[in-house]
């Protein structure tokens, strides 16, 4: 595949404006599917399944099979509505989307068009300098998600060279939101923050509601970025692209950026754009062609003939309105203010979507300062060096038990270290790990005196030095009795009564 030309991003910027819209999909936690009693277990259970075992007779459009609309879906789907600011409509009702899914077994989407079950939404965003962007919302509304190829034989694990697919529909059936903006103008050469920082703010919404995992690596989390161009002073929309399921917030960001640049660099030459989806990329930063975009007639939408309308009680909105949490930009102020960190330090905590387990660590009695260390230090590194989410690892309250054992003396922040990577490799509670492996700190200081007139015996040229007053060179001994206690000591008591031996 050939590289792309692309222009500089401030040169795009002179001369075009990017135009903006996003389908976010959020895959439901509920227990079934949406039309069917199939299972719709949690991440590590799906994954965990065999192919094709969490499936029923309606998953896989099986003649006679009829649809049942899940319940607690709907009313997710209410509760994610009136969050995102929207109408919810007294009755909305299912269409069948007719497209070749070689992943549904029916061969067409039960989902909503024309009567979505929520609509005229707004979104507030806030990027990372304070700035608060008001994203409108189109409208939210319920359908079903596809199942799964494996494209088998090829070098790449696409389609293309594959010598054939295997389709797994497990994944057929889960209940999905979609979210569609409306057109987005106006943010300019801030583009791609704002699409990362949206996609956050719908992530932190469905979190906060426990209405899904909202795992963009994990797939319950989906984003489509439309991205289009019109040159400086006119009315009339590019031609969008449509580059489809990035899967982390990052490479939202770049993708955006990415679409710009090239799409400048094509307007600029005299090209035009082809509207089509776009495939994304993560090793390569790049975007190909994927298949041309289809607009709604194409798809023959049609009232779905075996599902009655969805009316809801307005009793039923208002209890669930009544239930909604804190939008995620308020709540983020309060936290910061309550929790005394820095900008920079309550982003860390942001950027590495940590924001629940840290809260949760303070809950369950670890200071602000000290749950912030944990999470955006150690255990990120290592969940880094694993390949896994830090939030995989270890519960927030093995995280305050650990250092309820620091802050107690039982342990040193090395020692802690090598406990907390006993918990994560599954020993036991951190009291456990350290009944197991002996790793308390040694606060007999008659252990420690021995060790350190060992010491002070093996390197008299030492104890000379510090007896005239030098008593940085305590620190050789020092090193010597943490060596010999292999770590289990607490070095500013050894100092003391180093220098306490010393001067005797």
């Amino acid at each position: 595949m050939a590289t792309a030309k692309l222009m500089d991003f401030d040169k795009a910027l002179e001369l075009f404006e990017p135009v903006l819209g996003f389908e976010v999909h959020v895959e439901l936690n509920t227990n079934t599917k949406m039309f069917s009693d199939a299972p719709n277990p949690a991440n590590e259970a799906y994954h965990a399944a065999e192919p094709n075992t969490l499936i029923a007779p309606v998953d896989l459009g099986l003649p006679g099979s009829l649809p049942v609309v899940n319940e607690t879906a709907i009313r997710s789907s209410i509760s994610l509505g009136l969050a995102l600011g929207c109408s919810i409509a007294p009755s909305s009702r299912f269409a069948r989307k007719n497209y070749f899914y070689p992943d549904l077994g029916k061969n067409y989407q039960i989902s909503q068009y024309d009567e979505p079950i929520a609509f005229e939404g707004e979104v507030e965003v806030e990027l990372e300098d304070g700035t608060i962007v008001q994203i409108p919302i189109e409208r939210a509304h319920m359908e079903e998600d596809a199942g799964k190829l494996t494209h088998m034989g090829g070098a790449t694990g696409r389609i293309q060279g594959a010598e054939y697919s295997l389709v797994d529909y497990n994944r057929a059936g889960v209940p999905l939101v979609e979210i569609v903006t409306k057109v987005i103008f106006g943010t300019e050469h801030r583009a791609p923050e704002v699409a990362k920082a949206y996609v956050a703010t719908i992530r932190d919404i469905v979190r906060s509601l426990g209405i899904s995992e909202a795992r963009l690596e994990r797939g319950n989390l989906r984003c489509d970025a439309n991205i289009s161009l019109r040159p400086r002073g006119q009315e009339k929309l590019g031609t969008r692209t449509e580059t489809k399921n990035v899967n982390s917030m990052r490479s939202v960001e770049r993708a955006v950026r990415y679409e710009i640049q090239r799409q400048a660099q094509i307007l600029a030459d005299g090209g035009t754009i082809t509207q089509e989806t776009r495939h994304w990329h993560e090793d390569t930063g790049t975007t190909s062609p994927g298949r041309p975009k289809s607009d709604a007639d194409d798809y023959r939408y049609f009232p779905e003939p075996d599902l009655l309308p969805v009316e809801p009680a307005a009793e039923l909105i208002e209890e669930l309105r009544a239930q909604l949490p804190e939008q995620p930009v308020a709540r983020r102020r309060r936290l910061m203010a309550e929790w005394g960190f820095t900008d920079l330090e309550f982003q860390d905590v942001r950027n590495g979507g940590l924001l629940e387990v840290v809260e949760a660590t303070i809950a369950a009695g670890a200071t602000p300062a000290t749950a912030r260390k944990w999470w955006t230090g150690e255990i990120s590194r290592l969940a880094n060096t694993q390949e896994k989410d830090a939030t995989e690892l270890i519960s927030p309250e093995n995280v305050a038990a650990l250092q309820k054992l620091v802050d107690a003396g039982t342990l040193t922040d090395k020692l802690a270290r090598q406990v907390l990577e006993g918990v994560i490799a599954g020993e036991g509670t951190p009291q456990e790990v350290v009944d197991t492996r002996g790793l308390a700190v040694v606060s007999d200081d008659g252990a420690l005196i021995a060790a350190i007139d060992d010491a002070l015996a093996a390197q008299p040229d030492v104890l000379a030095k510090i007896k005239d007053g030098k008593v940085q060179a305590a620190g050789a001994v020092i090193g010597a009795v943490m060596k010999a206690m292999k770590g289990q000591a607490d070095a500013a008591r050894v100092r003391e009564l180093v220098l306490e031996r010393a001067a005797k």
